[in-house]
């Protein structure tokens, strides 16, 4: 009896912890002490499980652990920033997938009929889980680059995946009402298999960091569900914390972007891309172009001056060189400003890691809502690889694909600049009219050797 006291009394603590955690990582000055409490709930919730259970052969789980710990540890440090997207939507596809083994165990152990909220549990638990796995291996493919970013569209496509979905969800009911029939569980597997890839593949890559994040949400309901199915408190309470949690997410994404989540996820970005520079009635654009040492001579001699970070500065790997910039010219008497869109780069906070990273100060991290009312003071605004969410046409276009997205509105700055390989459109698939505004100037270049020869221009003022 007082063991078991012990054991709920430590499941508690983990799911205190687990919810301290979450909570510091709501800003970026305590995310990294929120992922250690996280982490030391787990670890408090994994002793107490295993103490639960009794087990008396601890070589499998030794092993597990040995080899998770090494292959997280080889992780941690070789996967690049800008590639922690990808590492992401693995993570979600493994929780998943573990989710589901669970289940699919317990539905194997069983040799009779099952309790309604135990067969509930197992085939929501296999469900969740197996699409989560599949869905996020796809999310994972497009990231890389393995699978088209483009939005892959087929014939009556909702209607497929609905009627899928359905009959998917009716073998689970016969599943559930009747004794274990092994091959059509496998059956239902492979159904919710094809049934996540099928729900991430129509989305473009534009979307991809809402996906991301609704894959989080579904692998904490997944993970949740295989609570109920061991009847193991912290499991419940962590899976539904991430769940929940991934799901607010998803919605302030999609806010941050003007759209629902029904069009994110049938409405994809890039299905009417137009080409660079086309111009409507008036032909084709010119861009003013502008050298590091004249692009130099605007920042070190403006009083303020707003950096807006992008996909771009993350491929590039030019966090460190934006902040030795912003460095420079804070010494100089600039005020510096690190504006960050909650959509920029490939998944939710993607900037906020990056320039964490290269030790931004947090009090020079701002949101588009803190500068946009102010824009029209800031003298020089210098967008690196940025491209959407710096895009006038979601504010004065309404027949534009982003039409009403909340925008970082540095066309209204007294001068920009901006730090770009070439004219292209971004993940939109739309050509953006700020480049050919006359108080913008392009820097054309890989982001760090621009940020390099802006250094060094700034240096020598």
């Amino acid at each position: 009896m007082q063991s078991s006291l012990i054991i709920q009394l430590s499941y508690l603590v983990s799911a205190v912890l687990f919810i301290l955690g979450l909570k510091r990582l709501s800003s970026p000055a305590t995310a990294r002490g929120g992922n250690m409490l996280a982490a030391l709930g787990m670890l408090v919730a994994v002793a107490a499980t295993l103490l639960d259970e009794s087990i008396l052969d601890f070589t499998w789980i030794i092993g597990g652990i040995v080899v998770g710990g090494l292959v997280g540890l080889i992780m941690a440090r070789t996967v690049k920033m800008t590639d922690m997207p990808q590492m992401v939507a693995v993570f979600n596809g493994f929780g998943g997938g573990a989710s589901a083994l669970v289940a699919a165990a317990e539905y194997f152990r069983s040799t009779g009929g099952m309790p309604t909220d135990a067969a509930v549990a197992i085939m929501a638990g296999t469900i969740i889980g197996t699409a989560t796995f599949s869905g996020s291996l796809i999310a994972f493919g497009k990231l890389q680059g393995i699978v088209t970013e483009k939005a892959v569209k087929y014939p009556l496509q909702r209607s497929t995946s609905f009627l899928i979905f359905m009959g998917m969800l009716a073998l689970a009911v016969y599943l559930g009402m009747n004794l274990p029939d092994g091959q059509l569980f496998l059956g239902m597997v492979g159904i919710a298999l094809v049934l996540g890839v099928l729900i991430v593949i129509p989305i473009g890559g534009a979307d991809m960091p809402v996906v991301v994040a609704l894959l989080n949400s579904y692998s904490g309901l997944a993970a949740s569900a295989a609570g109920f199915v061991l009847n193991n408190n912290a499991l419940i309470i962590a899976g539904a914390l991430v769940g929940a949690s991934g799901l607010i997410l998803t919605n302030i994404m999609c806010r941050a972007m003007n759209r629902s989540l029904g069009n994110v996820m049938f409405g994809a970005f890039g299905a009417g891309a137009v080409s660079a520079g086309a111009g409507g009635p008036g032909g084709e654009r010119v861009a003013n172009e502008i050298d590091p040492e004249d692009a130099a001579m605007l920042m070190g001699y403006a009083q303020s001056v707003l950096i807006v970070p992008g996909y771009g500065l993350a491929v590039a790997q030019a966090q460190h060189k934006a902040r030795e910039l912003g460095d420079l010219l804070g010494k100089r008497g600039v005020q510096v400003k690190y504006v960050i869109h909650p959509v920029a780069g490939r998944m939710p906070g993607h900037m906020n890691v990056l320039l964490a990273e290269a030790n931004v100060p947090y009090d020079q991290l701002y949101e588009p809502d803190d500068v946009n009312g102010d824009m029209e003071n800031a003298d020089v605004a210098i967008i690196i690889g940025a491209n959407d969410v710096v895009n006038p046409a979601a504010r004065d276009d309404p027949n534009s694909l982003i039409a009403g997205m909340p925008i970082i509105e540095v066309d209204r700055a007294k001068r920009t600049i901006v730090l770009k390989r070439s004219l292209n459109v971004g993940f939109a698939g739309i050509d953006n009219p700020l480049f050919y505004l006359q108080n913008n100037s392009m820097l054309f270049g890989d982001a760090a050797k621009s940020l390099s020869d802006l250094v060094e221009e700034v240096k020598a003022l």
